[in-house]
C-alpha cells in the first residue's frame, strides 16, 4: 500500500521526466487505492510531454485529469482551471500534481499554498543525473533550494529517474542512485522511488533505497524514442 501523503507534488529540473513519472505513478496508484484520484497538470513551462496530453486515456482508467481552463492541450497558455482547488480541499481525493520545471514552474504552486496543509502533502524531486545542472549532489541541492523558495513548500522525497530514454542502462540508474544518496544524506530527504523502463526494472539491486516504479513511455510517440 502506498504510504505517501494525500497530495503528491512532482517537481524537479526541466526535462527530468516529471510528467512521464506522474502518469505512470497515477496508473500505479489507481491499482492500489480506492476512491477518487486526480492528476492536476500545473505545468505552464513545457509545451510538450504534458500529462494533460493523455487525458482521455487516464480518464478511462478512472483518473480525473485537471489542467488548463483553455481547452487547447498543445498550446502554451498559462491558464489554470479553478477545478484545481477541488482535490486540494476535498479530502476524499488523492491528488498528484505534475508541476512545471525549475523555479518558474514551482512558483505556480505557491498561489495554492494556503490550501495545502503541512501534514497533507509530499513533494518529490525528480533527479535525472544525465541532465545538465543536476549531475551531482551539489547541483541537485541548489535546485531543491530554488524550488523550495519559489513554491513555499519543502521537498520530502527524492525520485531517481536517471535515464537516456530507451538507451538507459543499469549504470545510468546506479550513477543517479549515488547522487540521490549524497543528497539524502546531506539533507535528510529519503529516496522514495527509482523509476526506470520496465525492461530493466528487475535488474535494480535489492539494496537500492526506494520503491521501484517500472515506466512505460506514454508521452512519446514511437518516432521520438
Amino acid at each position: 500500500m502506498d504510504n505517501t501523503k494525500r497530495i503528491r507534488i512532482i517537481t524537479g529540473h526541466y526535462g527530468s521526466g516529471k510528467s512521464e513519472f506522474s502518469v505512470n505513478y497515477a496508473l500505479s496508484l489507481r491499482e492500489k487505492i480506492e476512491g477518487k484520484l486526480a492528476i492536476s497538470d500545473l505545468d505552464v513551462v513545457n509545451v510538450y510531454f504534458r500529462s494533460r496530453g493523455k487525458k482521455e486515456f487516464l480518464e478511462e482508467k478512472g483518473i480525473h485529469v485537471i489542467a488548463s481552463s483553455v481547452d487547447a492541450p498543445t498550446l502554451d497558455i498559462p491558464a489554470l482551471s479553478a477545478e484545481i482547488h477541488t482535490p486540494l480541499l476535498n479530502k476524499d481525493y488523492n491528488n498528484i500534481i505534475d508541476l512545471g520545471g525549475d523555479k518558474v514552474g514551482a512558483t505556480v504552486i505557491a498561489r495554492y499554498r494556503d490550501m495545502i496543509d503541512d501534514d497533507d502533502y509530499d513533494m518529490f524531486f525528480v533527479v535525472n543525473a544525465n541532465r545538465e545542472k543536476t549531475q551531482n549532489a551539489e547541483e541537485v541541492m541548489a535546485y531543491i533550494d530554488e524550488i523550495e523558495e519559489a513554491s513555499k513548500l519543502k521537498v520530502t522525497g527524492l525520485i531517481n529517474n536517471t535515464h537516456m530514454l530507451k538507451a538507459t542502462t543499469l549504470d545510468d540508474i546506479s550513477r543517479g542512485q549515488e547522487v540521490c544518496r549524497e543528497v539524502s544524506k546531506a539533507r535528510n530527504i529519503p529516496i522514495k522511488f527509482i523509476s526506470c523502463l520496465a525492461e530493466i526494472a528487475d535488474q535494480i539491486p535489492s539494496d537500492y533505497e526506494g520503491e521501484v516504479l517500472p515506466l512505460h513511455l506514454y508521452l512519446r510517440d514511437e518516432w521520438m524514442m
